[in-house]
């Protein structure tokens, strides 16, 4: 791409391999039969000249929209939102959902899978979970919970990453009985309760078991996290496709657990050592800042995976949390507010940068556009 602004971040020998690349995936969440006939009948009301990209990058950006809108309401997660931003917000998850849905069902109607197109999903699908993880605690107002609202937060980035390491040392994308789509829908339902109970319902003790009602998505979270980590990391430890067990690039199935190691690390430390309460006061931001620097690197995961490429750890997503950490060191002599977003420009900034140089690289080497049809001979996408 010569007229890229910014180096090529693939290699002709990975730009070869994604050409190789096959799609592969297995096993079916328990909502997902139903859903189908949806989704089944929502692609035909989809005209043929609306390409897959399209319909992923719309529903990513009404999902962003509708949470921006909630953080600008609750940006502690602690206040309480007009009814119509949660409705908003249910309602752009459920777009979401039903758009990411159908992409891969558009590509095939209209004979234009691409790897491309695989890896524009996933990207879209990191970042939106960001997003999610986000206006999930604030529906239930957890903010003033700083140390559930940490693990609420992070905890649905965590599974994302590991997710798609398990598919890296795999070759296979693995779906379990309660996946994805049951979480949104989860989620959704939650909005709903905000949008007519408000933020407060969820402080209401239950009279049978004596326990507030924002304990329960608190229960649900750890024990899907407890289910599905179980379920990755039998994989990560025991179903490397490489040399002796290894990833699908012949690397160690513990490489991605260092990048993923090093955010949350990072940012547990800056939690509890900042001396001006930084992530009780600013918990959406500081979840969304560290949430972009994951979906960064979650992206990089996906394309080793793809290209089957080595996940290096060396990574400009790191400059973010990094200045946090340093000025953290140096007793905070910039205000760490000032200092936190700067972080989350840097990260959003960087996120953008890789995405589109990569997407750019990739149609310009595969010779198809991002955002128009262009028949493929192969199918990439689900």
């Amino acid at each position: 791409m010569p007229h890229c602004l910014w180096p090529e971040p693939l290699s002709p020998a990975q730009l070869k391999r994604l050409e190789e690349h096959k799609y592969s995936a297995s096993g079916r969440s328990l909502f997902e039969p139903p859903c189908q006939v949806y989704w089944n009948w929502l692609v035909l009301q989809i005209p043929t000249w609306v390409a897959p990209n399209t319909l992923t990058i719309v529903g990513l950006l009404i999902n962003i929209l509708s949470t921006v809108v909630l953080v600008w309401y609750c940006p502690t997660a602690t206040e309480e939102a007009p009814s119509w931003a949660f409705l908003l917000s249910a309602l752009g998850l459920f777009i979401y959902q039903s758009l990411d849905a159908i992409d891969g069902k558009q590509a095939r109607r209209t004979n234009s899978s691409s790897a491309l197109g695989e890896l524009f999903d996933h990207g879209c699908d990191a970042v939106s979970t960001v997003f999610v993880a986000v206006g999930t605690c604030i529906s239930c107002g957890i903010g003033r919970y700083p140390n559930w609202i940490f693990f609420c937060g992070f905890i649905g980035m965590f599974m994302f990453f590991c997710a798609h390491w398990q598919t890296y040392v795999s070759g296979t994308l693995r779906f379990g009985l309660v996946d994805v789509t049951e979480v949104q829908i989860a989620i959704i339902i939650m909005y709903l309760m905000s949008a007519f109970g408000g933020v407060a319902l969820w402080q209401n003790v239950l009279p049978v078991v004596g326990m507030p009602l924002y304990v329960f998505p608190i229960m649900g979270i750890i024990g899907g996290a407890l289910y599905s980590c179980y379920n990755y990391f039998y994989v990560i430890l025991n179903g490397g496709v490489g040399k002796n067990g290894s990833t699908v690039a012949d690397t160690s199935v513990l490489t991605p657990g260092l990048h993923i190691g090093l955010v949350l690390t990072l940012a547990f430390i800056i939690f509890k050592k900042s001396s001006s309460h930084l992530f009780e006061n600013h918990p959406c931001l500081y979840l969304l800042t560290f949430g972009m620097v994951i979906a960064k690197i979650s992206n990089k995961l996906v394309i080793a995976h793809m290209t089957r490429s080595e996940l290096h750890l060396p990574d400009t997503a790191f400059i973010g949390p990094g200045l946090l950490f340093l000025n953290q060191y140096f007793n905070s002599f910039i205000d760490e507010h000032i200092v936190l977003w700067i972080a989350m420009v840097l990260s959003l900034v960087d996120l953008t940068r890789y995405c589109t140089g990569v997407c750019l690289q990739i149609a310009s080497h595969l010779r198809i556009q991002v955002f128009s049809i262009t028949p493929q001979p192969n199918a990439h996408r689900d």
